[in-house]
């Protein structure tokens, strides 16, 4: 098994943190959020890390050379879904996939680990907790689910809030059938909407990794979860930087 972490982006949002450094760079208390991530995989045995950058990628290489590196050349124009495929290559096995401005504690990983499904993904319950406070990063922009049972039937941020079941972390986890799924949807997406809107985006190159997951699940593929109640921070402004060091 081995971590792929999605980290090409520059967050604005968060500048000036992100002026000359990499997003995951900032600090949650005494440690990167980069080191927080790479820590809660340790604790379950992976010590196999796949890192895409783009944003200050050199920095990072730098800092961590015992990654392996993928580096999305047009990360300033595509979007996470784009940006997770520059790591292709490295989904010939089974995998964890995790955004690169997030935290979670490492019982977190602990559980997607003992779960026995070709494709899962991590929800807070508990989100709406997180959003009453988070002014800057409304409830709206949230890549809220829908689920009926083990299985999410809807994945979107166009979901009313009252309604979803939970947010989608940005953690998910794949078998070696489920990454093969994976591809096979991805190209199938890259054929049939070629320079056309895609799942609300305006090209497959802005789509979001959600937006693929939503196809494959109207195309009927078993999408499960696997719901946590909290222990998960998304980083994306200068205000969830301040209440994640204050909180965490």
């Amino acid at each position: 098994m081995k971590a792929i972490i999605i980290g090409a982006g520059r967050g604005r949002r968060l500048m000036p943190l992100t002026e000359d450094t990499p997003k995951c760079f900032a600090k949650i208390g005494e440690k990167r959020i980069l080191d927080l991530i790479i820590e809660a995989w340790l604790t379950v045995g992976i010590v196999d890390f796949v890192f895409i950058g783009g944003y200050q990628i050199e920095k990072i290489q730098q800092e961590y050379p015992d990654l392996r590196y993928y580096y999305n050349h047009d990360w300033q124009n595509n979007n996470i879904l784009a940006s997770l495929f520059c790591a292709e290559a490295e989904m010939d096995s089974p995998f964890v996939c995790t955004y690169a401005d997030i935290i979670y504690r490492p019982w977190v990983a602990e559980q997607l680990v003992k779960t026995n499904q070709d494709i899962s993904l991590v929800l807070d319950v508990d989100w709406r907790k997180r959003y009453a406070i988070r002014t800057m990063h409304p409830e709206d922009d949230a890549e809220k689910v829908l689920t009926k049972g083990d299985k999410i039937t809807e994945i979107s941020r166009k979901i009313l809030p009252e309604e979803a079941n939970g947010e989608y972390t940005g953690v998910a986890m794949f078998s070696q059938k489920g990454a093969k799924i994976l591809r096979q949807h991805y190209h199938r997406a890259l054929d049939k909407y070629d320079n056309k809107p895609f799942q609300g985006a305006v090209s497959l190159q802005k789509a979001y990794l959600i937006q693929l997951f939503q196809e494959m699940v109207q195309e009927g593929i078993k999408i499960c979860k696997l719901d946590v109640a909290g222990g998960y921070y998304e980083i994306d402004t200068t205000q969830d930087y301040e209440i994640a060091n204050k909180e965490w």
